[in-house]
């Protein structure tokens, strides 16, 4: 029986998911003008590492329960990170097939560097908490 908590945090990871489906194969041309550039980085470039950071934080909240031991964490990190590439390539691949989108391996890399960033740091939390167990 899974708990009332990671219930909500599977329902957010959902919605965060058709959100990001929403996001990479909406009408862009339906988006207001934007600066072209933060920092000398394209704006685009930022809106995709900032939509795919929450992808582990999300995933651990959703599916790990604090691991009880480092193999278990490093797999679970492990996979997050395969289904997360898998995801991000997947939005590119679409996009590059719909009429109105264009796939940019840009955009793969700004995701994939949200993606590596954000699991590894969910992984240092995870067996953080797991020494911390083990201490007590």
């Amino acid at each position: 029986m899974i708990t009332p908590k990671t219930f909500l945090a599977r329902i957010l990871f959902f919605l965060y998911l058709a959100a990001v489906a929403f996001l990479c194969f909406m009408h862009v041309d339906k988006l207001p003008d934007v600066q072209k550039f933060i920092f000398g980085i394209p704006t685009d470039k930022i809106a995709h590492f900032l939509m795919f950071l929450p992808f582990p934080i999300l995933a651990y909240l959703a599916y790990d329960h604090l691991t009880n031991k480092l193999s278990h964490a490093f797999l679970f990190a492990l996979g997050t990170l395969i289904f997360g590439l898998l995801l991000a390539y997947g939005t590119e691949y679409i996009q590059g097939k719909l009429p109105y989108r264009s796939m940019d391996i840009r955009d793969f890399k700004a995701d994939a560097l949200a993606i590596a960033l954000s699991t590894a740091a969910v992984f240092i939390v995870d067996i953080t908490h797991l020494k911390v167990r083990k201490q007590n």
